[in-house]
């Protein structure tokens, strides 16, 4: 894993994934299906040695694994958020999971994904940030959009959602955007 520095905003904190955030916790939320709904990870259930697994990829690579935690000592650790570092193209694919659905809906997703793509844009120059999400994922199509974001393409019918065929739509921050 690429060596992450500490990201901090008025209320949270982005730490480099460690193992004490390995929990049974983080490991309900992968295993919550109104978490997981529109992620990839609701085909899989999550135990604690996967989600180890999981961190553990990130080792040796130049990628990014943050724990997302309050600033204030409760809640803790209320998700994760992940970049893919592409450095022969200068851009990094952005996923977020906010798993704590008590503090959902206070714009904590938002303050997270904001700071580390200005990171990643201003702290390590890169040249563009993505992410995608399926069509009916508003909660992230605002996220993106409200950071700065521009439409970035789709691919369509590309997932299964409940049995309906879903857009996957993509969204796109530029350096010289900011």
């Amino acid at each position: 894993m690429a060596e992450g520095k500490i990201i901090e905003t008025r209320r949270l904190r982005m730490v480099p994934f460690a193992e004490s955030y390995l929990s049974s916790r983080y490991v309900g939320w992968l295993n919550d299906p109104e978490v997981v709904r529109y992620s990839e990870q609701r085909h899989k259930r999550h135990t604690l040695d996967s989600c180890r697994q999981y961190w553990q990829s990130f080792k040796d690579s130049p990628n990014f694994f943050w724990a997302i935690t309050t600033i204030a000592p409760e809640p803790g650790h209320i998700g994760n958020i992940n970049a893919y570092i592409d450095a022969f193209n200068s851009n990094a694919s952005v996923g977020i999971m906010i798993g704590e659905r008590r503090v959902w809906g206070r714009g904590y997703g938002l303050e997270a994904w904001t700071a580390v793509c200005q990171h990643l844009i201003n702290d390590l120059g890169l040249r563009k940030v993505t992410a995608g999400t399926m069509a009916p994922n508003q909660g992230m199509r605002r996220i993106m959009e409200k950071s700065g974001m521009e439409a970035d393409g789709r691919w369509r019918r590309h997932c299964l959602l409940e049995g309906e065929e879903v857009d996957i739509v993509f969204a796109a921050l530029f350096s010289n955007k900011l």
